[in-house]
């Protein structure tokens, strides 16, 4: 009989009574969470193959019901995009044509990618930076996604402050943007009922950039000029509703989005009917769904669909992992991930009806073509909609209502981010977690001190041009190559098979093959597509007719390379802070931490090298 080695032997079974009193307590924490009565201990899976549910977090905190998390996910992937960017992109890419390649890449990357972080965070329970002890040297891509997600808090809670005052503003009689003998309005101010063509100086565009933002005081990126008092205090309002919406965890977190999930589908279903009674809201909503397949031919439609779909639904920002490591370790995330992508998808479709059934108003008001007033971004909320708002009946209710849609739009997904964040860096740093609170207050202040401080934002009077260089470059490229990174190191070096048997560990079934080979092929090349595709298509900043210096521009990526780097330094601080051969620390590197025993014995499962058609298998 052969006796195996007591290293081993210890990561199989007990070998004194100690270790046995624990055999009994893990049993019963596995039928806690998994809800089953297991009658022999044979049963339970061994340490090595628990990779984290049990051993890691035993106390970890869950969500307080299920749809806590179902909605906590839908109001993060359901954001802003959805209603300001969307609708426009699939009009301008051949209208119902665009949804071919959009559905396309939601198939064969969106879906698979959002399944893999859900799992991936689940199984292990843990954030963004520590889920990497599946794969140490990949350690690096936590700490990017994490930076990425606070340097987006930094200038998306601004925007949502952006909607604050445009609500606090709204609480009139006679909403602030109509008529020209207002304080900020400029000399050739026209009033919109007598106006012919679109963009010039109406009273709604002069309340925007003049009232709002104050940008006829600033000369571009290098005058921003000094804090606004207004918008500070707006952002103020953002980070307490931040800080108490998630200082006690998801507990809290979990009852917010009950109103910031579920408030903007009431607002677009109410605005969806008041716009369809408008006149000319028909014509808009045909070229909306209009087709013109020959839109296909043009390689620009797929890049939008590619980057659309991805940045939609929020894969990469570290917020899925996050989420879903607070589930129950039995949660079926698979159909989790087939739910909320695809209620995510249908809701920017669904928006897209609402927005062009009042441009089509718009347009047949202003007696102008569709081409004229379709738009994208914030120019749409912030001055096309409020304009056609505040020409109908009850204008001030219309206008309370969807900048009420706008709030929650936007909290809910900063919500995602700062958790992001929190956990990631809880999970890394075990004193943060002990004062949670604390350090959640602390996360939310710094977003607001460091727009104060560092006087390089919205508040400001050109803070726009700050916030237009962070949203190209602080998660463009940067949060694509990490996606990237990370499903490489998911699917090549801890490999498809085990992923796919921690999955089955959880769920009781294993992913089907076209998981898998999405998983290993397509959406790494789908990732190195969107990348390239992205970089090559990368043009010098603009903000209307502004367009940004070239040290703007060197700023720009400074501050993606801030983020992206930590993925090399970390491999590299990795690989010389162990100790052993070249071959040991490459071992070590791309090992479980919890099979870093076999690395000793020789035993490493990536040297494994299989012939490539055997790839296939997985």
């Amino acid at each position: 009989m052969n006796i195996m080695p007591e290293h081993k032997l210890s990561s199989v079974a007990p070998l004194n009574q100690c270790n046995a009193e624990k055999k009994e307590v893990e049993l019963i924490l596995v039928k806690d969470q998994n809800g089953v009565q297991y009658t022999s201990s044979s049963i339970i899976p061994s340490p090595s193959d628990r990779v984290g549910h049990i051993g890691t977090e035993d106390n970890r905190e869950t969500w307080g019901k299920k749809i806590d998390f179902l909605l906590s996910v839908i109001g993060f992937a359901v954001d802003l995009a959805n209603v300001w960017r969307f609708p426009y992109l699939c009009y301008k890419n051949g209208g119902g044509a665009f949804l071919i390649p959009y559905i396309l890449f939601l198939v064969i990357a969106g879906m698979p990618l959002f399944y893999m972080e859900l799992a991936l965070g689940q199984y292990n329970r843990e954030g963004a930076a520590t889920v990497w002890k599946i794969c140490p040297v990949f350690k690096g891509v936590g700490y990017t996604v994490i930076l990425i997600a606070l340097y987006v808090g930094f200038y998306y809670n601004v925007i949502i402050a952006w909607s604050l005052y445009y609500l606090f503003s709204s609480m009139t009689n006679e909403l602030p943007w109509l008529g020209c003998d207002n304080s900020w309005n400029s000399e050739n101010c026209t009033d919109p009922q007598f106006h012919k063509t679109w963009f010039s100086d109406v009273c709604v565009l002069c309340f925007c950039r003049r009232g709002v933002l104050h940008l006829h005081e600033s000369r571009g990126i290098h005058d921003l000029g000094l804090p606004r008092w207004d918008l500070s205090l707006c952002l103020v309002v953002v980070v307490f509703i931040l800080f108490f919406s998630l200082w006690k965890g998801v507990k809290s977190s979990g009852k917010v989005v009950y109103i910031t999930a579920t408030m903007p589908y009431v607002v677009l279903f109410v605005l969806l009917i008041r716009g369809v009674t408008l006149p000319g809201s028909m014509e808009g909503i045909k070229a909306y769904l209009h087709i013109d397949f020959k839109r296909l031919n043009n390689l620009e439609v797929w890049i939008d669909a590619a980057t659309q779909i991805f940045y939609s639904l929020g894969a990469g920002f570290g917020v899925l992992i996050a989420f879903a490591s607070y589930n129950k370790f039995d949660n079926n995330c698979y159909r989790d991930a087939l739910l909320t992508t695809s209620v995510n998808c249908v809701t920017s479709f669904f928006s897209g009806f609402v927005i062009f059934s009042v441009l089509g108003y718009m347009a047949d008001k202003h007696k102008v073509s569709i081409e004229d007033v379709a738009t994208e971004g914030a120019g749409l909320v912030f001055i096309i909609y409020p304009e056609a708002i505040s020409t109908l009946p009850g204008s001030t209710f219309w206008a309370i209502l969807f900048f009420i849609m706008l709030l929650t739009l936007g909290i809910d997904s900063a919500m995602g981010g700062m958790e992001a964040v929190i956990t990631g860096l809880t999970d890394e740093f075990k004193i943060l977690k002990r004062h949670r609170k604390l350090f959640t207050f602390a996360t939310a202040f710094l977003t607001f001190l460091y727009v104060q401080i560092s006087r390089v934002f919205l508040p400001l009077q050109g803070g726009i041009y700050v916030l237009t260089l962070l949203d190209k470059y602080a998660a463009g490229t940067s949060i694509l190559f990490g996606v990237l990174i990370e499903a490489i190191g998911v699917s090549w070096f801890y490999g498809v098979d085990r992923f796919s048997e921690d999955i089955e560990r959880m769920m009781g079934f294993k992913p089907g093959l076209y998981w898998r080979l999405c998983w290993k092929f397509v959406s790494p090349l789908f990732l190195l597509f969107v990348v390239i595709a992205s970089t090559l298509t990368s043009s010098g900043l603009k903000y209307d007719e502004y367009v940004f210096p070239d040290w703007a521009n060197v700023v720009g990526w400074g501050v993606a390379m801030s983020s992206m780097l930590f993925v090399p330094f970390y491999a590299i601080y990795k690989f010389f802070s162990l100790s052993g051969s070249f071959k040991e620390r490459i071992g070590y590197c791309i090992t479980p931490e919890h099979e870093h025993h076999l690395v000793a014995e020789g035993n490493v499962r990536q040297f494994k090298v299989r012939p490539f058609f055997l790839l296939l298998w997985i």
